[in-house]
C-alpha cells in the first residue's frame, strides 16, 4: 500500500509566496516541500548575518533553567548560523536543478560569502563568540558545514580565509568535555586538515580511537561518554561526525582502519534503528536530552542517504517518506515560528520547559541536519517516484515484514 504523505495547509501558503512553481498537477514535490522548508528555516538566519543584522534583528529565548544567561545569548547567534549551515551546506555544494532551485541557491551562496565574512571579521557588527566552551560545539558545526561545502571555502577571499582560520583556532584554549566533545575539537582539525593547512593529528586519533575501540556499545550504537545514555547523540553529533573525520582523513593511508574497519556495519545498524523510531505519523520517542532540536534527531539517518550508504533494508524512497514526515511532524504545530519567522523552542509547537540547561534559540537550528539529502539532485533514486511506506508504516498496516535483528560484532 503506498502511502501518500499530505501536504499540510502552511505549505501551501508558503509555496504559494515562494517562487517555485507548484507541480505535479498542483500537488508539490517532496524534492519542492525540502526546499520550501529549507528557505523558511534557513533564511532569517542566513541573510540577516549576510545584511550585518542577525544580533539586531534575531531573538534569543532561553530555557527556563539556563545556567548563564549572558554567555548563552551571546553564543547563540554562532549557535544558528554554524547548526543551519551544517545543514544546508550540501545543498550549496550541488550543481544543477531546475531554474528556480539554482536561483534560490546562487542567492544563498552569496549570502553566505557575506555571511562568512561577517561572522570572522571583528570590525562587524556581526562578529561571533568563537572563544570558549560553548563557542567550540558550534565552531565545529562550522567547520563541518565548510566539509560538506567546498564551494564556500573555494570562494571566500583570502582574507576572509585567514580570518575563519584565525576564529578556529581560538577554539583550541578549551579542554573538551570527555564526552562527544572530544569530536568537536577533532571536526576542527579535520577541516584544516581538508584544506592543507597545518592541523593537529593528535586531537583527531584521540576521539576517533576513544570512540571506536573504548566507547562502542553494541547493535550500532556508541556511549556518550563512560556511560550510555538512551538519546538521539549517536545522530545529532557522534556518527555524522565520525563519519565526516573519517571520509577527510581516508586520504591518509591506513593508519585510521582500526576506526573505519567496524564503522560501516555500525553506522548501517544504527540507521535502521533510526528509520523504525519513525513512527506512522513523523512522531519519534521523546527520550533523552536535546530534543528540542526536532529532526535534528535523524541527521544519521539524513546523511546516510546523502552518502548512498544506506542498508540494502532501506529503501532510499522509504527513508525519504520517513523523514519528510518528521520534518511535517515537527514543523506543524501553531507555535513552531513566532511571528517574524524565528523558531520557538519546543518538540511540537513552543515547549519550553522541555528544553535542557544549554539551550537557547540558537541551538534549535540543529533540526536542518534532517536536510542533507537535498545535496543529492533531483535524479537519484531517494527522490524518484511516489515515497514508500517505511517499516512502521508496513507494520500497523498489517504487512508482514521481517524480523529485526540486532549486530554482533565482537
Amino acid at each position: 500500500m503506498m502511502l501518500l504523505i499530505r501536504m499540510r495547509p502552511y505549505m501551501i501558503a508558503l509555496l504559494a509566496c515562494w517562487f517555485i512553481p507548484l507541480t505535479l498537477q498542483g500537488q508539490s514535490s517532496d524534492r519542492e516541500r525540502w526546499l520550501a522548508h529549507l528557505d523558511r528555516l534557513a533564511r532569517p538566519v542566513i541573510q540577516h548575518l549576510a545584511e550585518d543584522q542577525l544580533k539586531a534583528r534575531m531573538p534569543v529565548a532561553l530555557a527556563p533553567g539556563i545556567d548563564n544567561p549572558s554567555h548563552r545569548t551571546d553564543v547563540s547567534y554562532l549557535e544558528a548560523f554554524g547548526r543551519t549551515l551544517c545543514g544546508i551546506a550540501p545543498w550549496i555544494q550541488l550543481e544543477g536543478g531546475d531554474a528556480k532551485e539554482v536561483e534560490l541557491r546562487d542567492q544563498y551562496r552569496a549570502w553566505l560569502l557575506k555571511a562568512v565574512s561577517n561572522a570572522v571579521n571583528p570590525q562587524a557588527k556581526d562578529y561571533l563568540l568563537w572563544k570558549g566552551g560553548q563557542p567550540l560545539v558550534d565552531a565545529s558545526f562550522f567547520a563541518l558545514g565548510l566539509i560538506r561545502a567546498p564551494w564556500i571555502w573555494e570562494h571566500l577571499a583570502e582574507t576572509d580565509r585567514q580570518r575563519v582560520v584565525e576564529a578556529l583556532l581560538q577554539t583550541r584554549d578549551v579542554v573538551p568535555v570527555y564526552s562527544n566533545w572530544i569530536l568537536f575539537s577533532a571536526m576542527i582539525e579535520a577541516f584544516f586538515c581538508q584544506y592543507n593547512l597545518p592541523y593537529d593529528p593528535v586531537r583527531i586519533e584521540y576521539a576517533l580511537r576513544t570512540f571506536a575501540q573504548h566507547w562502542y556499545t553494541g547493535d550500532g550504537m556508541y556511549a556518550d561518554g563512560m556511560q550510555f545514555r538512551m538519546d538521539y547523540y549517536n545522530s545529532y553529533v557522534i556518527q555524522p561526525y565520525m563519519h565526516a573525520i573519517l571520509s577527510v582523513m581516508e586520504g591518509k593511508g591506513k593508519k585510521y582502519d582500526y576506526a573505519s574497519r567496524d564503522f560501516a556495519r555500525i553506522s548501517r545498524r544504527y540507521a535502521e534503528i533510526q528509520e523504525r523510531l519513525i513512527n506512522t505519523d513523523g512522531t519519534f520517542p521523546v527520550i533523552g536530552r536535546s530534543i528540542v532540536y526536532r529532526g535534528g534527531a535523524f541527521q544519521h539517518l539524513a546523511d546516510m542517504a546523502l552518502r548512498g550508504k544506506l542498508p540494502e533494508s532501506l529503501h532510499p524512497a522509504q527513508v525519504r517518506g520517513a523523514l519528510t514526515a518528521v520534518i511535517e511532524k515537527t514543523t506543524e504545530a501553531p507555535g513552531t515560528f513566532n511571528a517574524e519567522g524565528w523558531l520557538n523552542i519546543g518538540l511540537y509547537g513552543q515547549q519550553p520547559s522541555i528544553s535542557d540547561f544549554y539551550i537557547t534559540t540558537g541551538s534549535l537550528y540543529l533540526c536542518s541536519a534532517i536536510l542533507l539529502p537535498l545535496g543529492l539532485p533531483e535524479t537519484d533514486t531517494f527522490w524518484q517516484g511516489e515515497p514508500k511506506p517505511w517499516t512502521a508504516v508496513k507494520v500497523w498496516n498489517g504487512e508482514d515484514v521481517k524480523a529485526d535483528h540486532a549486530l554482533d560484532i565482537y
